[in-house]
């Protein structure tokens, strides 16, 4: 398993549109990837899961992934938010 932390730098926190990049990005894996803050879980596949942790701009989410293509996963996970 892999694990990180990423701070959100978009001015309206983890909104629909970042929400749904992550999400189409974590189909593309196998991997199961999961993304916490503040207590809460979500299943970084589901748009709505990750909309319902409310993470606003400037805090930390814990991504983790775990499974056969989890460094490709995490990898292109954090790509995609640095050019958000």
């Amino acid at each position: 398993m892999l694990e990180t932390i990423y701070r959100i730098h978009f001015e309206q926190g983890l909104h629909l549109r970042p929400s749904n990049l992550i999400a189409m990005e974590a189909s593309k894996f196998q991997s199961d990837i999961r993304v916490e803050y503040d207590g809460k879980f979500a299943d970084g596949k589901s748009v709505l899961s990750l909309l319902k942790l409310g993470a606003p701009y400037g805090v930390g989410i814990t991504i983790s992934v775990n499974g056969t293509d989890e460094r490709e996963a995490l990898l292109a996970i954090l790509q995609l938010l640095s050019h958000i």
